[in-house]
């Protein structure tokens, strides 16, 4: 199936199971979760949010696949560099980015949304790796905005 019929089908599923539900966790465990499997090269799927107590610091949240990092500061990684610009970043090696976080080393590409509430503060990002290099490309990074967009600034 092309990857923009599987965004199609995914997002609707997610939209249907979150219909109805404000607590941000149990959305952001959801699209994680739908996600993950509806993709068979993501993977890695989930949420850093950012961390009320410490400036600058994104903390783990809601997750499909191995073991994340804790904690990523803004000057770090390229979910750091999401959370600091505000702007979705796609990282077709995660080797030639300077700053990574081998989090995982099978790691190859990279894709992460910043993800917004309904007053347009930052409460997280949503980060998804890839084994393969060049994995993810605009397809991905309309639709990943377009799900967060339409779950979290509701």
């Amino acid at each position: 199936m092309k990857k923009e019929s599987l965004y199609s089908q995914v997002s609707k599923e997610i939209y249907s199971v979150t219909d109805g539900e404000n607590f941000e966790i149990a959305n952001m465990s959801t699209i994680a979760c739908l996600l993950k499997e509806a993709f068979d090269d993501f993977y890695w799927v989930g949420f850093y949010l950012v961390d009320p107590l410490r400036q600058q610091e994104l903390v783990v949240g809601p997750y499909q696949g191995t073991l994340g990092c804790l904690r990523i500061s803004y000057e770090r990684g390229v979910c750091g560099a999401a959370a600091k610009t505000g702007k979705t970043q796609i990282v077709d090696n995660v080797h030639d980015f300077v700053g990574h976080i081998a989090c995982d080393s099978l790691t190859n590409s990279e894709i992460v949304v910043p993800v917004f509430n309904k007053d347009d503060q930052l409460i997280g990002v949503l980060d998804v790796d890839s084994v393969k290099l060049s994995t993810f490309d605009r397809v991905d990074q309309l639709w990943l905005e377009k799900i967060v967009t339409t779950i979290f600034k509701k």
